[in-house]
């Protein structure tokens, strides 16, 4: 695979707008010592450049750039339109957002402009063509950063227009609409286009979450992160204007709801994102997120931002502790980053965020544990160079991930409150992690002939073309694992009649006839055919065999006897279908039924706690070898007498690594 950067980037948003010219000065020989080599610069200074709406002034951008270039540092230039100057708001309020509560903002925060608004637009893309005309032939300019974050949502006149429109493109006819909608329900039927509104607190949605008619709640999420993807087309068109080859990227945000980006990474160079996990977040699930990046264009992605220490924003902002950072960074290269790059680089003085973690703490100097943990990561990685950029994740394992579904199953009115999308994905995620079975996270259109399984929890809403590209992965001889709250509606959200799981239930070999939905502090118990036990929690399929076996039967409630988790031959592959919620240990015995059907096999044959991932450039493969737990771990006995890359050591049977210990072994 084609690399994009000619070293890892290593380095992270800088403002010395924010600081006297001194000050730069001494960042230059900061940065030095720290090994860094790149800056993100210009993320929030529009205001800066344009201070009224026909005057422009480069000076200090000019310095800060030309400076940045004499040192041969790589810049990654943003566009600064993430927040409207005070003027434009000011002369122009309906560039501001409408909130969800139907109030009309006015000037203040960031990602505060209206999608919709055409004065934005043109404000905005003129910006980006003028920064891309006066730098883009630079060649320290390395990448493109159109705005930052894109996120939120608005509910103004503009936006329900432009929602009108969108529809109409959408639907045809107001007929298909009412019928998408299932608008006969309360008697809700449309005869005119004007009279569609956007759904928020004033018309159809229940609260920030819960809607009457999720077909218009779904549709508006959809036509919200289109919305602001057209307008990071536009700026990306802009700078193409002028700049035809250096790559162009936003910062995405994991898992984030309010946006598909699996529809956004399809307009992007190069996915990057900002991992921020909290004190408690598990390490599967950050490495969930570093796969879920990679899964969106199925390459290597950028690390935009992550703190060197601390975070300002949770609710508890803990400490990174020492070698917590370098593991952190080392997890994100495992997972397929090119780059490694901190917010911030030097600690603001002021304003919200002055207390988020820096490379450059408030006392100004180099004798801080942050900045030697810095330098050191800094040292490892150029030292390192070139030679995995470009590398790809091979797997055995898909996990479907669909922003549509994330939307529909959160809407729907019912079973469970409870019911949570990521979490759900997460659960089985977690198997593969805790055993070093690699991961890819993929669309709901994906090429499923590459996998050995394919894993698709709480498929909720199964679109056109699903079903028969599922049936054909596995009549070919795939594997695939579903389960509850499965099958059940269409894109407008509406029931696929004739049975539960719907379009599954062929390939499912199952009926579901009701589903259960038990309350926090209800149980159920099951049998497996072997004997052992478990209870189960959330919800209970209650299911009729139409073809597959039972590998599960509950054991309480009223439908004790009645299958639970099930197993199904359809054609030359297997249907595994979980019908409730599994704790650990028992889901992790279904899916060792999966593991062993696929014959998926792990990074390393040898059982470890330590996270074991590999990378593959040609003939060469790197193993990234992380002790993310509290404890000492011995090293797995299949890296005994190999050479660790980031110490030069031979590592022998005696090794053990303490937490946050990490090795990168190199095999040709």
């Amino acid at each position: 695979m084609e690399k994009v950067f000619q070293q890892i980037l290593y380095g992270g948003d800088y403002n010395p707008n924010q600081w006297p010219k001194e000050i730069w000065t001494e960042d230059m020989r900061f940065f030095r010592d720290a090994h860094i080599n790149s800056v993100t610069i210009n993320v929030f200074s529009w205001a800066k450049i344009q201070p009224a709406e026909d005057t422009y002034n480069f000076d200090e951008l000019d310095e800060i750039i030309e400076m940045l270039s004499r040192e041969n540092y790589n810049i990654v230039l943003a566009t600064s339109t993430a927040a409207v100057p005070a003027w434009m708001a000011k002369k122009y309020p309906e560039v501001m957002r409408t909130d969800y509560e139907g109030r009309h903002h006015k000037f203040g925060q960031r990602q505060n402009a209206c999608p919709n608004s055409l004065v934005y637009q043109k404000f905005a893309r003129r910006m980006a063509e003028k920064l891309a005309e006066r730098y883009g032939s630079n060649k320290h300019v390395v990448c493109w950063h159109v705005n930052n974050e894109y996120g939120g949502e608005c509910f103004c006149e503009n936006c329900e227009k432009a929602f009108r429109v969108w529809l109409k493109q959408k639907y045809k006819t107001l007929e298909a609409l009412n019928q998408a909608w299932n608008l006969e329900f309360w008697g809700h039927t449309i005869y005119d286009w004007d009279e569609i509104v956007l759904p928020n607190a004033l018309s159809e949605e229940l609260g920030p979450n819960k809607t009457a008619f999720a077909g218009i709640s779904i549709d508006y999420r959809r036509f919200n992160s289109d919305s602001l993807l057209e307008n990071f087309k536009m700026e990306r068109d802009a700078i193409r204007r002028f700049d035809a080859n250096t790559p162009i990227t936003t910062n995405l945000m994991g898992t984030y709801k309010n946006l598909d980006y699996f529809k956004w990474a399809k307009e992007m160079d190069i996915v990057s994102w900002d991992n921020y996990p909290a004190y408690n977040t598990p390490w599967s699930l950050v490495a969930m997120s570093h796969d879920l990046m990679r899964g969106l264009k199925g390459r290597p992605f950028m690390l935009m931002e992550q703190t060197p220490s601390q975070t300002n924003w949770q609710p508890y902002n803990s400490l990174k502790k020492p070698g917590q950072m370098r593991a952190q960074s080392y997890q994100s290269l495992a997972h397929g980053a090119d780059t490694i790059q901190f917010f911030q680089l030097r600690r603001s003085v002021g304003g919200c965020e002055k207390f988020h973690g820096a490379v450059i703490e408030h006392v100004g100097t180099k004798n801080t544990r942050v900045f030697r943990e810095v330098a050191q990561l800094g040292k490892e990685l150029a030292a390192l160079g070139d030679q995995f950029l470009g590398a790809e994740n091979p797997a055995q394992v898909g996990i479907i991930f669909d922003w549509d579904n994330y939307w529909a199953l959160e809407y729907t009115s019912g079973p469970s409150q409870d019911l949570k999308y990521v979490d759900q994905i997460h659960q089985y995620y977690s198997y593969f992690y805790k055993r070093n079975i690699p991961v890819d996270i993929i669309p709901v259109d994906a090429d499923f002939s590459r996998y050995k399984a394919v894993v698709a929890p709480v498929l909720y809403m199964v679109k056109d073309g699903m079903q028969e590209a599922l049936e054909t992965y596995v009549k070919n001889g795939g594997t695939l694992v579903t389960g509850f709250m499965s099958g059940l509606v269409d894109q407008s959200d509406n029931i696929h009649l004739g049975g539960y799981p719907g379009p599954l239930r062929k390939m499912a070999g199952i009926w579901v006839e009701e589903i259960d939905a038990l309350a926090p502090e209800q149980t159920n118990t099951l049998k497996f055919t072997d004997g052992t036990t478990s209870t189960c929690n959330l919800l209970c399929d209650i299911i009729h065999l139409e073809g597959a076996t039972s590998l599960a039967d509950y054991t309480s409630n009223f439908y004790a006897g009645s299958p639970a988790v099930t197993k199904h031959e359809f054609g030359r592959g297997n249907t595994f279908y979980v019908g409730t919620q599994l704790p650990e240990e028992a889901l992790a015995k279904v899916l060792d039924q999966v593991v062993n059907a696929a014959h998926v096999s792990p990074v390393i044959d040898e059982a470890t706690e330590l996270e074991v991932t590999c990378r593959t450039i040609g003939q060469r493969r790197y193993y990234f070898i992380i002790n993310l737990t509290d404890r000492t771990l011995p090293l797995p006995k299949e890296f005994e007498g190999k050479t660790d890359l980031l110490s030069g050591n031979l590592l022998s049977a005696a090794e053990h690594l303490s937490p946050y210990d990490v090795l990168l072994v190199r095999e040709e």
